[in-house]
């Protein structure tokens, strides 16, 4: 997934209202969205190296949004509405190994009235729903976690997960890691004990757990590599 433009450098003064960002361009100050509406934990160091994408629409009232934040040495890409499109560009380039050779991708599907899962996929052989997790925070050298904060929403996707199994599809769930360096990947337990505890039953029940990281650029940000997952 490639920027539109080149990203915009500067340093990151504070982060207010969940969707502001106040930012040092230079000698300017300048207030950017902030794309990300949650704790972000770990991330918001006043001081910190951050990227923005200058936007040229006439009717958006910021001009710049937040793409990416160095944090302990590490990109992080924090604009969650790129998730999936960097997971759209792994799937159709079989960037992840356990989902290659599509031959149909449909993305924002319903499964059920209250419950759409980010894509629908088939092949040959079976049909797949995949939900898709991004993933900004690392309390631990080159350990990547989920959630930053208590996620109900998170708990519902996964026992709807297992739901879809009982209905004949494959499920899978893809921690996206948008932090550079990660070698492994771990439920944040102490963050959200309920979401640890339907991660372990829907692993039980047949959920495919994956965990993938990023390659993070001020110019693109692409699938690299698997990471281990480690429960404990």
């Amino acid at each position: 997934m490639e920027f539109t433009k080149s990203l915009i450098k500067g340093k990151l003064i504070k982060r207010y209202k969940r969707f502001f960002v106040d930012v040092k361009l230079n000698k300017e100050i300048v207030t950017a969205h902030c794309p990300n509406t949650g704790s972000m934990k770990g991330l918001l160091d006043e001081g910190n190296e951050v990227y923005l994408l200058k936007n040229d629409d006439p009717k958006r009232k910021l001009k710049y949004g937040l793409e990416i934040i160095k944090a302990q040495k590490n990109l992080v890409g924090v604009n969650t509405h790129l998730a999936n499109k960097i997971v759209l560009h792994g799937l159709k380039n079989n960037l992840i190994k356990e989902l290659q050779n599509n031959y149909d991708i449909k993305s924002e599907v319903f499964f059920n009235k209250e419950t759409r899962f980010d894509f629908l996929i088939e092949n040959k052989n079976k049909k797949s729903f995949l939900e898709v997790k991004n993933v900004t925070l690392c309390r631990k050298e080159k350990t990547a976690e989920f959630p930053d904060a208590v996620t109900q929403r998170g708990s519902k996707h996964l026992l709807t997960l297992i739901d879809a199994i009982k209905k004949g599809y494959k499920s899978y769930l893809i921690f996206l890691v948008q932090i550079q360096n990660m070698e492994k990947f771990k439920i944040a337990r102490d963050i959200d004990e309920e979401y640890f505890k339907n991660y372990v039953i829907a692993k039980k029940a047949g959920v495919n757990f994956l965990a993938y990281r990023c390659k993070i650029s001020p110019n693109k940000i692409i699938i690299e590599k698997k990471l281990k997952i480690i429960d404990e």
